[in-house]
């Protein structure tokens, strides 16, 4: 648990050297698994008011949002913006993703009256500049701007995949 915490740290701390740990640490699934449900969770307390069934909804959906943003990230990233050197697979993109939504668990701090929606702005950012570091270890990039071009377009790609959904299942209504 101690290690576990202390990578939370490091990855909050942006330290290069734990993206880059963990993309070689196959054994470090569970603990990034971990980092998105306790980041989704802390934001579900954060809010305040979603109650027990919403902030499992809402993890579920971290989950599975972290997947697919991982995904998406391995296919831009490695067929598409790829540089020579690159070389990665699905899982070394999970592990540095998951360990970069570990600011979110101060959006925790969200509960605090009057502050929420800059604890969300703040920690919205850092866990960006966290991701792009995740992907430029997990890409092997030597270009931090590939690695935000792989960051943005997997989120234009996900966001349209998303309203989709949203739309598909009824959202609109």
């Amino acid at each position: 648990m101690r290690h576990f915490a202390n990578r939370i740290i490091r990855a909050g701390k942006l330290d290069v050297t734990l993206y880059e740990e963990v993309e070689h640490d196959k054994t470090a699934m569970g603990q990034a698994i971990g980092v998105v449900v306790l980041s989704s969770l802390a934001a579900g307390i954060g809010t305040f008011g979603i109650g027990l069934k919403g902030m499992g909804i809402h993890a579920i959906g971290a989950i599975i949002g972290w997947y697919i943003w991982a995904y998406l990230t391995y296919f831009i990233g490695t067929r598409f913006l790829a540089e020579p050197q690159t070389e990665a697979d699905h899982g070394q993109l999970l592990r540095t993703i998951g360990f970069a939504s570990a600011p979110g668990l101060l959006r925790v701090l969200g509960i605090v009256p009057g502050i929420r929606d800059i604890v969300f702005l703040l920690t919205s950012i850092w866990m960006l500049v966290a991701m792009v570091i995740a992907v430029r270890q997990a890409l092997d990039y030597k270009s931090t701007l590939r690695a935000v071009g792989v960051c943005l377009l997997g989120w234009i790609v996900q966001t349209i995949i998303s309203l989709g959904i949203y739309f598909l299942i009824g959202g609109a209504a």
